[in-house]
């Protein structure tokens, strides 16, 4: 048996114009998980990540945490969806950035409805494949782990694909991924146990080193 730790990337740049990278905030996230992995003696025999520049720096930072030299195998499917091309899908006129609480809602209200109708094959955002095709992209990476190591293993992607993950394993609806995916914290951490047969869901979106008052500002969401 070993233990799949998914971890989502640290807190990226929302609003602004290349979301594809941790903010400073974000990179402090990264490396106290890793200093929390290496304080509990967990040592990973293996890693994998999207390849999204957020998802690297999320790993470098985890790496500088743990003092550890990771070296990614490096996985596509485990890349996010296109939140813009979702949103534009079902709305394609240009948005206000989301610079005030109510645009922030108001952008996450067209996300949901956008991966809904996306989901069920409704529509199709440009430049993404089919729903179907991005859940193979993640349940290949989980049955890679499964096939291909053991102990510890870490996997560095996003929201989407990690609820996805979760989702697959429970067998949920389509509706409940989408709100696992929205309700996904930077730099948690989600557990599966797996065996050469299947994975087992242990924790879900848990902020074990954020778990002390000087870190409760540093919980963020996007």
């Amino acid at each position: 048996m070993g233990t799949l730790y998914l971890v989502r990337h640290g807190q990226a740049s929302f609003g602004a114009d290349d979301y594809d990278r941790l903010s400073e905030l974000g990179h402090r996230q990264s490396q106290r998980l890793g200093e929390y992995f290496r304080h509990k003696g967990i040592e990973f025999s293996a890693v994998m990540t999207g390849t999204l520049r957020r998802h690297q720096e999320t790993l470098a930072g985890i790496a500088k945490g743990l003092d550890w030299p990771a070296q990614p195998l490096l996985w596509p499917g485990l890349n996010e969806y296109d939140s813009a091309a979702v949103i534009q899908a079902i709305h394609p006129m240009p948005l206000a950035k989301p610079d005030t609480p109510e645009l922030y809602r108001h952008h996450f209200r067209l996300l949901r409805d956008g991966l809904t109708q996306w989901m069920a094959g409704v529509v199709t955002p440009r430049g993404m494949p089919s729903y179907n095709d991005f859940v193979h992209g993640v349940s290949s990476a989980l049955d890679h782990v499964r096939q291909h190591f053991d102990g510890h293993v870490l996997l560095v992607s996003s929201g989407g694909p990690i609820a996805t993950a979760v989702g697959h394993i429970l067998g949920t609806a389509p509706e409940t991924t989408i709100e696992l995916n929205l309700r996904i914290r930077n730099s948690s951490v989600t557990e599966f146990h797996f065996t050469p047969k299947r994975h087992s869901l242990v924790t879900y979106n848990t902020l074990p080193h954020l778990d002390a008052p000087d870190y409760a500002d540093w919980i963020t969401h996007a």
